[in-house]
């Protein structure tokens, strides 16, 4: 199947940056979409003006969208154009644009639905992350494992990423988190229709630019979303659209748990009303059912772990068309 190559490039700021990007993407790439996230800088403008690159098409927003708002706009035109893989990247010059063909290799290659950068992966490269950030992201990487199932992978804020359409066509684009939640909203929709993600690793590279990822909207926001996520893909994955063992043993878990603490409870309120020691028999008949309840949620979690999807989806669609 013909491939065609698409780049987003959600802008906001990025004016002194933006042609430098546009300069260093090949010739693999066959579309490229600029969107002007009503920046303050008129970047969109400036393309328009001094960019010759004919593969470029500028969209502009009339109101601020949000780095996820801007992608999905670029993502919806990709689509309309016929692209079959779609790369995302920044446009301040933190992401180099000579990785595209690294990122569209696996999905070509039909080994992953999503690829994504990865700055974790060499130790070597770490030396240049800020010791903040990469404390930050290690604990993001943990919490999103959790809320989106993908155990294998690390850095979920990262942003260049590659994506099959046709996998893309299956995500309801319209309740993507518009913010910088964007990511790792994405990796739970992509768990919700069993795509493969592709960790890549890559080098950080830090400039001048300025992050807008502030760890005060991080840690007021982040926790309730990813909250959210995690509710709704066990929900979905465990008994809306399947129901199996690890459904079974997280069942086992919640009530045998919910018995334990409700019977301990219970009687050591008794033992304080009544002046007497709870008996070690009353102890251990709420111990136990706690005990045996934890044992269940470590094998519900252990199979959630070994459950990461393993073929690509975008693979069975062509293999069904």
């Amino acid at each position: 199947m013909l491939q065609k190559v698409a780049v987003v490039i959600p802008c906001f700021n990025v004016k002194k940056h933006i042609l430098a990007v546009i300069d260093k993407i090949g010739s693999e790439v066959d579309l490229i979409y600029v969107i002007d996230d009503n920046c303050p800088e008129a970047t969109g403008d400036y393309v328009n003006s001094y960019c010759q690159d004919s593969r470029v098409k500028v969209i502009f927003h009339q109101t601020n969208k949000g780095v996820g708002g801007a992608v999905v706009s670029g993502y919806r035109e990709a689509i309309a154009a016929g692209a079959t893989i779609i790369i995302k990247i920044d446009g301040d010059g933190q992401m180099e644009p000579a990785l595209i063909p690294k990122f569209i290799k696996p999905i070509a290659g039909n080994l992953a639905d999503y690829v994504k950068g990865n700055r974790f992966f060499d130790l070597d490269l770490l030396a240049s992350m800020p010791k903040l950030r990469l404390i930050g992201n290690a604990l993001l990487s943990f919490v999103s494992k959790m809320c989106s199932g993908y155990w294998d992978i690390m850095d979920p804020t990262n942003g260049y990423t590659a994506i099959h359409t046709s996998v893309l066509k299956m995500i309801p684009l319209h309740k993507l988190d518009k913010r910088y939640f964007f990511e790792s909203d994405m990796l739970f929709r992509l768990n919700t229709v069993r795509a493969v993600v592709y960790d890549l690793p890559m080098a950080a590279k830090y400039g001048e630019e300025i992050s807008h990822l502030k760890i005060g909207r991080v840690i007021l926001v982040f926790p309730c979303k990813y909250l959210n996520r995690f509710f709704k893909r066990i929900f979905y994955n465990y008994f809306l659209r399947d129901f199996n063992i690890g459904s079974v043993e997280l069942i086992v878990a919640i009530i045998l748990i919910s018995l334990g603490l409700i019977f301990g409870l219970y009687n050591w309120y008794l033992s304080i009303q009544r002046g007497i020691p709870a008996t070690s028999g009353t102890v251990m008949l709420a111990s136990l059912p706690i005990i045996l309840g934890f044992q269940s949620l470590l094998a519900a979690i252990n199979y959630d772990v070994t459950n990461v999807p393993k073929m690509p989806v975008h693979k069975i669609w062509e293999n069904l068309e």
